[in-house]
């Protein structure tokens, strides 16, 4: 019976043990996540995009216990590292990030933070990234989905995109205050400034406006601007170029997106093909047969070719196009 007793009292005071152990671990684990959002409070007051290091990447975004989401944006913003699109995408990502800190949406479950690969080389071989900027979302729990990676190539970089992404994984909505800019009221004013004292010099003479040939120049280079998907770009902000595996790409693989130096590249194909056509059309009005003869000739190598390379990006951005000329 004595035996029984003793047992029964070994067993007792193993389960109290047991359980005040279990109540320390918890208590520390709540007290080491207070401490952890605490820290994090005070960084985001002196700035609302955090820069990270390994050491603090691993303390504030990998290691548990975590309550609250983090947005992470890797980038190489040295000038060494020649990231063209990553200042401009800093800086998209600071207008968020500045809109959540002054918005009543702001709380200690959404965080912003930065690592670049000068300070957290580690990082980006810890996150097996090669490329940048790249933008992700880890969650409360749980590891980060493929979702939780923005596609910056297809939605682009702009502030209102990235606050909309952050909306889908996290349910916060963000709504984007961006600074006031007045160079373009500016330039607006100067050009129109210019305009009106050039046509108040020109009062007497204004035979000008009825050229038809300046008009016409005007409507075509107004026409090339907007077939090149110069308001695509405006709209969707992309980046300049792409680096890729295979090095630098000047043209979008997709149909669904377009980079900003191929709007000038598809730009100027037009405008050779157009200059063709103008070659073509003019020399049969020549009076100087052989003169008449070159112009057909280059306005013909100009069309050809040049429509042969307008055509062979469309081939390369639409999959599957089975039609050519001159060049594959």
């Amino acid at each position: 019976m004595k035996l029984i007793i003793k047992t029964l009292a070994l067993i007792l005071l193993t389960l109290c043990l047991f359980n005040y152990a279990n109540s320390q671990v918890k208590n520390k684990n709540a007290q080491s996540l207070s401490e952890k959002v605490q820290q994090l409070l005070d960084m985001n007051l002196k700035k609302p995009v955090m820069r990270f290091n390994a050491q603090k990447f691993k303390e504030f975004v990998r290691s548990p216990p975590r309550n609250y989401s983090i947005i992470v944006m890797f980038t190489a913003m040295a000038p060494a590292r020649q990231c063209m699109i990553c200042r401009h995408s800093h800086d998209e990502y600071t207008i968020v990030a500045n809109s959540y800190r002054y918005s009543q949406t702001y709380s200690n479950k959404l965080f912003f933070a930065m690592v670049d690969f000068d300070e957290g080389q580690d990082v980006f071989q810890m996150m097996r990234l090669n490329t940048a900027p790249v933008f992700m979302h880890f969650p409360a729990k749980g590891k980060p989905k493929g979702s939780d990676t923005m596609d910056i190539q297809r939605v682009g970089i702009s502030a209102e995109v990235i606050a909309k992404w952050i909306q889908e994984r996290t349910d916060i909505q963000i709504r984007v205050f961006r600074p006031p800019n007045y160079s373009g009221t500016v330039a607006i004013l100067m050009l129109s400034a210019f305009v009106g004292g050039f046509l108040y010099l020109r009062r007497n003479n204004l035979d000008f406006l009825y050229n038809k040939q300046m008009w016409g120049f005007i409507a075509v280079l107004f026409c090339f601007a907007m077939i090149s998907g110069q308001m695509w770009n405006h709209i969707r902000s992309p980046p300049f170029l792409h680096k890729s595996q295979n090095g630098i790409a000047y043209i979008h693989g997709s149909s669904q997106g377009q980079l900003v130096i191929e709007t000038y590249i598809v730009m100027f194909l037009n405008a050779m093909i157009v200059i063709g056509m103008i070659l073509l059309t003019e020399s049969g009005w020549q009076s100087d047969m052989r003169k008449g003869k070159i112009m057909a000739i280059v306005g013909l190598v100009l069309v050809a070719v040049f429509f042969s390379l307008i055509l062979s990006v469309f081939r390369s951005k639409a999959q599957g196009y089975p039609y050519s000329f001159l060049f594959k």
